[in-house]
């Protein structure tokens, strides 16, 4: 199968920063010219009856382009018309003929970049059956999250025909005009159902051992083969670590086992994964560090002679690049970093790093997936909007002279996208760096610094689009009157502030943020005034250094404002270090050794301290009337609208710099 378009890398400053990532690789009789690859990811941006829509098309094109003549894969079709494989509400079907037009045009997107059209087969078993009372599996075993709906056992004829159903699904992918196939089996897929020992008590030929357990992947790669030919390239995904041993998964030599099973019967390339969405070990969110799962990837080199490609926590190119270049890697995955920055690898090979849009391991693709609702990214505001011109940014019909107060990720967000409209845009930002709350949030625990990689992305762009920046200076009205500025952007943020409550004289009291900054000197028991984001950083700062720690709230439950994927992570740590809560609770006084805590049904409570720390925001937009006054057009965005996220301060950024 020849490969249409030719690339040269050699003249490429990212080749000689990351030489093995762009060298060529052969699997089967396919070369591929560098280690790259975009993974397959559900979306949601499909028809509820499965059809490939515009949306869908465009975002595929866009991360067809960032490969750079790498693989693309797009996401897995699901096979039956009963939908029971189905996993998502807008994922692609494959099931009869009516689905080739939009999979041909899907094949012809991916390769009209020059990138290699990969086509995978997603049979959701446990996680499946998502417009349906059940799901299907090869035991019935309860599960373990309540969203995902019971299990009905597979019978030995639903199990041959569903090899058929990949079978004829794996031909419409040939049809199409696909140039790789590739089979999942990861994370509590059907596939991975059979394979493990939670999931699968069968005691016939498909079940028992490991043997046993793999023989539904043996008899669906063998029938698969025989649908594409002997030529094209066959890949599957398959986990190398449950993390499931808590009920009774497998081992990681038994999941190696059925590494050497499917190279056995067939396949050409395995792409390594960890965990299943049942684990309770948490595997790619930001506590996790980068490069932490690779000792598999190695394991399965071992293993195996087949190439081994790995996504999982790989953001920075110097780790894959690295473990490519000592063997214990093949190929470079990435599904969350393309989600961020679909051109993440093409800027890599042209050396532009500090363009990278980082992704921050936040989950929020995957926690609307699970709501049925179509994939979003936390700091990309054009994922899945690839194909509305009205969210693109367009030249300016008006130039205006605009002054951004506030150097944090909405301000700066609004201050580039604005800029390379043609508008002249200045930042001023009080304080000596740029970050806002981000650069506070930075100093937390398990991974935060991370988030500074927002920041460091957006001073790159804004330079590149010459935003002038004044470190150090407020926006004053005596400013606004020198300036004389057209439009003023209120990116102010927030400040930390709390009610004046009787006796609170009584009690030293600081600031979250100075908690965070450890610029705070706080006693050994210490109560935090506030449940969201910076109180529980703040509480997990203080009780890692042994405090004693009570949060009192008014909220209903802790992290209101916290992405799912992390709260149950925060309140784990939360409660490993024996920190109290008081919900729907408010302080009402304070006394001489503590607080009175005021909780449901007006009960008070005596909470001995030595320190209280107030972790509640309030906006800061002082300037916007006195702008108003002197007629300058004003525009709220980000905290000093609504305390509120990263993400809500960069799509406000985002939105009002292509509206201005």
């Amino acid at each position: 199968m020849a490969q249409k378009m030719k690339w040269d890398y050699s003249n490429q400053p990212g080749a000689k920063m990351f030489p093995h990532l762009f060298k060529p690789i052969k699997i089967r009789n396919m070369t591929i010219p560098n280690r790259i690859k975009y993974a397959a990811t559900e979306d949601n941006l499909n028809d509820h009856n499965g059809f490939i829509t515009p949306a869908g098309l465009e975002y595929m094109r866009e991360r067809a382009k960032g490969v750079v003549g790498g693989i693309c894969c797009m996401q897995g079709v699901y096979m039956d018309q009963k939908r029971e494989g189905q996993g998502y509400v807008g994922q692609a079907a494959a099931w009869d003929d009516k689905y080739l037009p939009g999979l041909t045009k899907m094949a012809d997107a991916i390769k009209g970049e020059g990138a290699i059209a990969d086509y995978q087969l997603m049979h959701c078993g446990r996680v499946g059956g998502v417009e349906l009372d059940h799901c299907v599996g090869p035991s019935l075993v309860p599960q373990r999250l309540k969203i995902f709906r019971p299990v009905k056992e597979m019978s030995k004829e639903d199990i041959r025909l569903t090899i058929k159903q990949h079978a004829e699904a794996a031909k419409r992918g040939v049809q199409a005009g696909f140039e790789m196939m590739e089979i999942s089996g990861i994370v509590g897929y059907l596939l991975s159902n059979f394979i493990s020992s939670y999931t699968n008590r069968r005691t016939d030929e498909y079940g028992g051992d490991i043997e046993g357990r793999c023989r539904f992947m043996v008899d669906t790669i063998e029938n698969v083969r025989d649908a594409i030919g002997k030529e094209m390239p066959l890949m599957v995904r398959l986990c190398a670590e449950e993390l499931l041993d808590e009920v009774g998964g497998n081992t990681p030599e038994e999941s190696m086992t059925s590494y050497k099973i499917a190279e056995k019967a067939g396949i050409d390339c395995i792409s390594v994964t960890q965990g299943w969405q049942e684990s309770g070990t948490p595997v790619i969110t930001r506590d996790i560090p980068q490069g932490k799962w690779l000792y598999n990837a190695k394991r399965a080199k071992q293993a195996v002679k087949v190439p081994v490609s790995m996504a999982y926590r790989l953001f920075d190119p110097k780790i894959p690049d690295k473990a490519i270049g000592e063997g214990n890697l093949d190929i470079w995955e990435m599904c969350r970093p393309m989600i961020a920055d679909p051109h993440m690898p093409k800027k890599v090979l042209e050396g532009r790093l500090d363009e990278i849009r980082p992704c921050v391991a936040c989950n929020l693709c995957l926690a609307r997936l699970f709501r049925d609702a179509p994939m979003t990214c936390y700091v990309n505001p054009i994922c899945a909007h690839e194909s509305d011109k009205s969210w693109q940014a367009t030249p300016a019909e008006t130039k205006k002279r605009i002054i951004v107060a506030g150097g944090g990720p909405a301000g700066l967000e609004f201050a580039y996208v604005a800029a390379s409209r043609g508008h002249e845009v200045h930042v001023f930002e009080e304080k000596d760096h740029l970050g806002g709350q981000i650069w506070h949030a930075s100093k937390g625990l398990y991974g935060d610094e991370e988030l500074m990689g927002m920041i460091t992305y957006q001073y790159a762009m804004c330079k590149r689009h010459g935003v002038d920046f004044h470190l150090g200076q407020k926006v004053t009205p005596e400013l606004l009157d020198e300036e004389s500025p057209d439009s003023l952007i209120l990116a102010t943020g927030v400040k930390f502030g709390h009610p004046n409550v009787p006796g609170i004289e009584k009690h030293p009291l600081v600031s979250a943020l100075d908690v965070v900054e450890g610029k705070a000197t706080v006693g050994d028991r210490v109560v935090i005034w506030g449940g969201k984001k910076p109180a529980i950083s703040a509480a997990l700062i203080l009780s890692e250094k042994g405090k004693k720690v009570t949060m009192v709230f008014k909220e209903r439950k802790v992290g209101k404002d916290v992405n799912p994927s992390y709260i149950w992570r925060y309140i784990q740590k939360l409660g490993a270090k024996g920190v109290k809560t008081y919900k729907e609770a408010d302080i009402e006084a304070f006394t001489d050794d503590g607080v009175i805590v005021k909780a449901l049904y007006e009960t008070r409570i005596p909470v001995k301290c030595d320190t209280v720390v107030y972790a509640e925001r309030e906006p800061v937009r002082d300037l916007e009337a006195v702008a108003k006054e002197k007629g300058i057009e004003v525009q709220v965005i980000g905290d000093a609208l609504v305390p509120r996220s990263l993400s809500n301060a960069i799509h406000d950024g985002y939105r009002m710099g292509i509206r201005i």
